[in-house]
């Protein structure tokens, strides 16, 4: 999408398309490859001007935010890749459908012998765009409607209205996204939404009505958010015959809180990465803003991936939460953390470990889960550099365990109760990757350390989403 152009910065007296011709009367001699090369790349230039073609309604000084690199430059080489890089820059920010970039040699009165004039030929988004587009969740697929309205004001804010509706969940949304200037990952939202769901392992239908705004920045090598959020809660009975605890937390609440997580991610892909690493860490703590609902809520995620020989990968993986309610009510069953499923420990059912009663899993205040896997290609690569690329064979061996915790104990008693009663499973199976957007797994699952009240998937277990153990 777009190019970059450069000519020379002065005639070189040679033939063929890239030099043109020099008129009848030019003499021509032949120079040689090096000599070319040394004048790209070792001779000092000025950039003078920056020239924008097809700007609109965007405002000067974020584009100077994202540009002012490229009058640093020293050398043609130089120019061309920052260039580039502000060309990136640009197209990050949302609001031009086409971007191309053009170096040429310095006009005018006061152009220099070694000056260059860069012009980006850009294209504005219009001023009202739509989508349609399907979503794949944690073993969940939904359709999504959205209208955007891209550089509202002139400096790359968006107005975005999205409805999904989804195999458990509908929503609609209306969000305000402000980006820094100059520094993109620095950015401010505030959004305003409504979200139905529907939790047939817990038999139980959650409406939320609620409004947040963060911030997001950069720090280092890490990537941070910070949340408010107010949220009107509906709990309901999804059927006639929920267990007598789903209907006791039946009814309204209203949760304020305050929430923070860091991210430090350095894999190669997000989806099934062959290398790298990633560290998540979120805290929440809610009832210190207002609302009925007070506790504090702390989970980390770390996933480890080398690449080894034969194009094989091994990756590991440990998840852990704790919930610590605070004042005289108990956690609510739409705070706690779920187990089991085809993205978490195989084998077992969607989010049917732990806690239960009369058939209706009721979730837990704290729970650990670690992985072990191993990708390799398929057998006698089918499709190699191809098709077949998508595809990966997986051997996995999964464990964890899901449970309330006394708090009056001390952390000796937690530990040994995190470690009674483990959950695991192994197998093997066939994994998908859809580009960058989620994965597919079919898996055939060996169910171990099944606890009374469990729900087990014992053979072949299908998996669709985006964040797996």
């Amino acid at each position: 999408m777009g190019t970059v152009h450069a000519r020379s910065l002065e005639p070189l007296p040679a033939s063929g398309p890239d030099f043109g011709a020099l008129g009848e009367e030019a003499e021509f001699v032949e120079v040689e490859p090096e000599a070319k090369q040394e004048i790209l790349e070792n001779k000092d230039v000025v950039v003078q001007h920056v020239h924008f073609d097809g700007l609109g309604r965007t405002k000067d000084d974020i584009i100077m935010c994202e540009i002012r690199d490229v009058f640093k430059a020293k050398n043609l080489v130089e120019v061309m890749r920052k260039s580039h890089e502000a060309r990136e820059k640009l197209l990050r920010l949302g609001i031009f459908r086409q971007v191309d970039v053009l170096i040429d040699t310095c006009q005018g009165d006061d152009a220099l012998p070694n000056g260059l004039d860069v012009t980006f030929e850009v294209t504005e988004l219009r001023r009202l765009t739509g989508s349609y587009n399907t979503m794949v969740g944690n073993n969940e697929g939904s359709m999504v409607l959205g209208l955007k309205l891209p550089n509202l004001l002139g400096r790359a804010e968006k107005v975005t209205f999205q409805f999904s509706y989804g195999t458990k969940e509908t929503s609609y949304g209306l969000s305000f996204f402000k980006p820094q200037p100059g520094n993109f990952e620095r950015n401010f939202s505030v959004n305003v939404y409504k979200v139905t769901g529907q939790f047939p392992w817990s038999s139980l239908r959650e409406t939320d009505r609620g409004i947040s705004a963060e911030y997001s920045f950069p720090t280092w090598k890490t990537s941070h958010t910070v949340k408010w959020e107010g949220v009107w809660r509906e709990l309901g009975c999804l059927s006639r015959v929920a267990s007598f605890a789903v209907r006791k937390e039946s009814g309204h609440s209203l949760k304020s809180s305050l929430s923070h997580s860091m991210v430090i991610d350095s894999r190669s892909s997000s989806i099934l990465p062959r290398r790298g690493a990633l560290l998540k860490v979120n805290q929440e703590l809610a009832g210190y803003t207002g609302g009925d609902v007070s506790f504090l809520k702390e989970d980390f995620e770390l996933q480890l991936n080398k690449q080894l020989i034969l194009d094989t990968v091994f990756s590991a993986s440990l998840w852990g939460g704790m919930l610590v309610p605070m004042g005289d009510k108990p956690s609510s069953i739409a705070d706690r953390f779920y187990l089991g499923g085809p993205t978490s420990v195989r084998g077992f059912s969607m989010h049917s470990v732990g806690p239960q009663s009369e058939g209706d899993y009721l979730g837990g205040e704290a729970y650990w889960a670690g992985g072990l896997h191993l990708y390799t290609p398929l057998p006698f690569r089918p499709g190699q550099g191809g098709f077949g690329e998508l595809f990966r064979t997986h051997f996995f061996l999964n464990a964890g365990n899901l449970c309330n915790l006394n708090y009056g104990e001390g952390p000796k008693a937690h530990i040994r109760k995190l470690a009674e009663c483990i959950r695991w499973s192994y197998g093997a199976g066939i994994v998908l990757r859809l580009g960058n957007i989620a994965r597919l797994e079919l898996n055939y699952c060996v169910p171990m350390g099944v606890q009374r009240g469990d729900r087990i998937c014992d053979g072949v277990q299908f998996g669709a989403g985006i964040r797996f153990l």
